[in-house]
């Protein structure tokens, strides 16, 4: 299979994506918060122009899982 930048974001995004679940899936255990604690981030560009006004609001969500997660599928792609 030909590597590019697009099967690296795929797999990067479905790392995350499954630490994320897996964070959800482990939040109600005590010993574990340290894995399932989330960091909030938000971005909320704006522009009011004569001709176009936008507003975009974007809220990640990082976990410890997610960002190991994140980490695998790097490591998945290397390895194909």
């Amino acid at each position: 299979m030909k590597k590019n930048g697009w099967i690296l974001l795929l797999f990067v995004f479905l790392g995350l994506l499954a630490g994320a679940l897996v964070a959800n899936g482990l939040r109600d255990v005590q010993g574990l918060s340290f894995l399932t604690r989330a960091i909030k981030v938000d971005w909320s560009p704006a522009a009011d122009l004569a001709v176009i006004k936008y507003s975009l609001t974007l809220n990640v969500n990082f976990t410890l899982l997610s960002v190991i997660g994140a980490c695998v599928g790097i490591w998945l792609y290397r390895k194909m």
